[in-house]
């Protein structure tokens, strides 16, 4: 394992969001940017081709279409992240964190799953809703209405 990669960097201690089991920068920075509604700083965390998978949604591709993409949906959430992982992977590193997500309409239990590259960029970012299928039935409804 890379010690570098997991050891905490200087400036953390500016990071307002705290993960237990996560020091990598850029994970911190997703989530500050994202609760900041900085959504096209959070896109650029991103590699060139990185990936966003959502729930209900197709794969977004590319810093852009992730930009557009949380402009238009992300507006208005709160993420709250409590804890996380990190495993080494081949040339890359997988990290998992767990937490919540409140909208104006609901909370869900959440976990997000990032693949990191060696430049510290976010190949791919797979966000999974921890919820019942009646939870997330109850969830829909409450959004059309």
């Amino acid at each position: 394992m890379n010690p570098e990669f997991l050891s905490s960097t200087q400036g953390s201690l500016e990071h307002s969001i705290s993960i237990e089991g996560i020091t990598e920068p850029t994970i911190l920075n997703y989530f500050e940017n994202l609760n900041s509604a900085n959504f096209d700083a959070t896109a650029a965390l991103f590699a060139v081709d990185g990936t966003l998978k959502a729930p209900f949604e197709s794969p977004i591709v590319g810093r852009e279409a992730i930009a557009a993409y949380l402009h238009q949906e992300a507006q208005g959430m709160i993420l709250a992240p409590t804890q996380g992982i990190i495993e080494p992977q081949d040339d890359a590193f997988k990290v998992q964190v767990a937490g919540k997500v409140q909208t104006s309409w609901c909370g869900v239990n959440v976990s997000w799953i990032f693949l990191l590259n060696q430049q510290r960029e976010i190949l791919a970012a797979t966000v999974k809703l921890l919820a019942s299928p009646q939870e997330l039935l109850n969830m829909q409804r409450s959004q059309s209405q």
